[in-house]
């Protein structure tokens, strides 16, 4: 949402998430991808037309933006700034207990998006985690003022195969940041965000160290994922296995 912050539009924003179902859509959305109305419709258990609604209010306030090919509507999340404030907003939330009788398949995937998933176009999760505390305890991020890389940092990650290009000036030309910390909704504690955390995401899934597990936002680490992290970063391969 832009323009000026005033009560009216706080209010109008806490309005559009205060509705279980297009909470559930944002959230289903941090997977980055575009999804169609009838795969939302199909994920919040709402009819057709009831997610239709729901997507004209989040996209009428600027969450969602929309395109159209052929008799398809697909939406995703505006932008990196608006995924970030869903993920915060979920990170400030106590993580609901378990119904009695939810079932295995509702357990196990909260599970693995515990374990690791994507948040947004970064690795969040015990993953994520892991991978920033090994990071910063390497010296290769700095988490004495907010989150910045350190020059062994940047090799490492430009020798990964990281593009950082548009970083190598004095004034990046991009509102987004080298390297911020997001609060992590199920570890409470930050991952590594902006355009090196996306860069590492994509560096970590492109070499298999991670797959993505179906379509939802969970990923799990391969036995090569396991290996090279521990090789590359030292993480012991036990916390980062299925238990």
């Amino acid at each position: 949402m832009t323009g000026p912050r005033t009560p009216t539009t706080l209010a109008a924003l806490a309005a559009l998430l205060a509705d279980e179902t297009r909470a559930s859509v944002c959230l289903a959305l941090l997977d980055r991808r575009a999804w169609t109305s009838g795969e939302l419709a199909r994920h919040c258990g709402v009819a057709p037309s009831t997610i239709s609604e729901h997507l004209t209010r989040l996209v009428d306030g600027g969450l969602l933006v929309q395109e159209r090919q052929g008799r398809h509507r697909y939406v995703r999340l505006a932008d990196p700034d608006t995924a970030r404030m869903i993920e915060d907003l979920a990170a400030h939330v106590s993580p609901p207990k378990a119904p009695a009788g939810g079932g295995l398949r509702a357990h196990s995937t909260g599970q693995a998006l515990a374990r690791g998933r994507t948040c947004y176009d970064h690795l969040a999760g015990r993953l994520g985690v892991a991978i920033t505390d090994a990071m910063t305890g390497r010296g290769l991020l700095s988490q004495d003022a907010g989150f910045s890389l350190t020059g062994p940092g940047l090799s490492w990650l430009t020798g990964l195969g990281a593009d950082l290009s548009a970083y190598d000036g004095p004034a990046p030309p991009s509102r987004r940041p080298l390297a911020r910390p997001c609060l992590d909704w199920t570890e409470r504690r930050p991952h590594l965000a902006g355009t090196a955390g996306a860069e590492l995401c994509r560096l970590v899934l492109d070499r298999g160290w991670a797959t993505r597990i179906g379509t939802r936002r969970a990923v799990r680490v391969t036995p090569l994922g396991l290996e090279e992290l521990h090789r590359t970063l030292g993480i012991e391969p036990d916390l980062l296995e299925v238990a």
